[in-house]
């Protein structure tokens, strides 16, 4: 499931050609606003050439720069600055990076990517494995295609927190799970970040048969010794679509190898804890659901920093509903609603309804799970239910006055499912306003008592 979030993030930037250090704005507090131009080229920053965004975010930070532009002409100038305050230089160029985004070069066993189907656009084909992406936008990396400056300039600039997808330590294991012999020497890669004080947090696809058992317990005790530089380490489920004609052959986590997943990283969590103050090592919720138990307390997720991988998310939720239920003045409209989300976290979410109707006997919501056609019955997660599924699914049922779908089903900012059916072409098949909600407790409390925002959507029409 991870893999995809983690590719779909990447494919802001998959159109990027070339690198590009071209200034395309001038923000009006930039010190180099009426010094600079549209389409001046930044060369270089207090002496150090700037090859890429990171280069230009570090060297730009300080107060007191000499930098150098050139113009669409070939005619160099060289301005000194005086800043009132740390930050970068207020400029925005062609591209994000001001470089190409670097695809991946592994082969991964459980790559997401390699099992979609035909036909989808193109940026959900391109798979990132950007450690500078791992650094402003949280993406997960193997490190795998850095050169020996790249991984120097980390360290030296101190580039930091970063995101690392383990898998395996064992050098021959995660060269067969990565596809690609070079994967071999990832765990002394991650010491020698370590040995640099880089912080990194860790991502574990369990793979059963594979990299589960005592392969998984290997790779915990290895991470383990790099703590705190190693702060968190998730361990999810692979996420297997139908779509899987002459890849390898992967089965599905069931319920007891899911338990016996949580057993193994809990045992090892509690020594963490016992010993270094902090578990280190967290199950998804993805497990906890697959495993059918509980999903742990609050407490358990320490500081919920692995939640973009899917952990503590439904904890959370859970805390700022109730939150939201106990100290929220509001008044329930009374008007029938539905929810519609991924099998596995439909239980879930009727029990909060269930929850809210003990303090407002008048909520009237249903929840539908939405079974996953498109990719496969093993996918059951929201963020990649399509559009499709939901008309083919929710038409002819009372869905009510408003339909509350999980907003990581959609393209940020949007308004498109995975399969690119737009959520104005959901309304209009289902006859209902459809209300996207955020992964956040209170908003979605409000939205079932029909208290929400009503804010106009610029989605743009298909």
């Amino acid at each position: 499931m991870l893999e995809e979030r983690r590719h779909t993030a990447a494919s802001l930037f998959a159109g990027v050609t070339g690198m590009s250090s071209v200034i395309t704005k001038i923000e009006n507090n930039s010190p180099l606003l009426h010094k600079a131009s549209i389409g001046d080229a930044l060369i270089s920053i207090n002496g150090r050439e700037i090859v890429d965004v990171l280069d230009y975010k570090f060297y730009s930070y300080d107060k007191r720069l000499d930098v150098v532009l050139e113009s669409p002409q070939g005619q160099r100038k060289r301005l000194r600055l005086r800043k009132s305050e740390g930050g970068d230089l207020g400029l925005e160029f062609e591209t994000y990076l001001m470089d190409k985004a670097r695809s991946c070069r592994n082969r991964c066993l459980f790559c997401f990517v390699d099992q979609l189907p035909h036909g989808m656009r193109r940026t959900l084909y391109f798979k990132d494995d950007d450690a500078r992406l791992s650094f402003l936008t949280g993406n997960y990396v193997t490190l795998t295609n850095l050169s020996e400056r790249e991984i120097q300039r980390i360290i030296d600039l101190r580039i930091s927190p970063i995101n690392v997808s383990v898998h395996a330590t064992d050098p021959e294991l995660r060269a067969k799970l990565l596809g690609n012999p070079e994967a071999a020497g990832g765990y002394a890669l991650i010491k020698r970040l370590a040995a640099g004080s880089i912080t990194m947090n860790c991502q574990i696809v369990c793979c059963p048969g594979i990299n589960d058992g005592n392969a998984l317990s290997k790779t915990m005790g290895d991470l383990a010794e790099l703590y705190p530089w190693v702060n968190t380490v998730s361990v999810v489920p692979v996420g297997l679509t139908k779509h899987r004609e002459h890849l390898f052959s992967l089965r599905p986590f069931d319920q007891e190898s899911a338990a016996a997943v949580i057993d193994r990283i809990d045992a090892f969590g509690a020594k963490c804890l016992d010993k270094y103050g902090s578990r280190i090592f967290f199950p998804s919720d993805e497990l906890f659901l697959k495993a059918k138990r509980p999903i742990p307390e609050d407490e358990y997720y320490e500081d919920y920093t692995q939640l973009e991988n899917g952990v503590g998310l439904l904890r959370l939720l859970q805390a700022e509903f109730a939150s939201a239920l106990e100290n929220e003045d509001a008044e329930c409209d009374g008007m029938k609603f539905s929810v519609a989300t991924g099998v596995s976290a439909a239980p879930f979410l009727s029990k909060l309804i269930v929850t809210a109707k003990g303090k407002y006997d008048n909520m009237n919501g249903s929840v539908y799970p939405i079974i996953n056609d498109f990719f496969g019955h093993t996918i059951d997660v929201a963020g990649l239910v399509t559009g499709r599924d939901m008309i083919a699914q929710l038409r002819g049922r009372e869905l009510g006055e408003r339909l509350l779908i999980p907003q990581s089903m959609l393209r940020d900012g949007e308004g498109v499912f995975l399969d690119d059916v737009t959520v104005d072409e959901v309304e209009r098949e289902l006859g209902v306003r459809v209300i996207p909600v955020e992964q956040d407790g209170y908003e979605l409390f409000k939205a079932m008592m029909g208290n929400f925002t009503d804010r106009e959507r610029n989605y743009p029409k298909k």
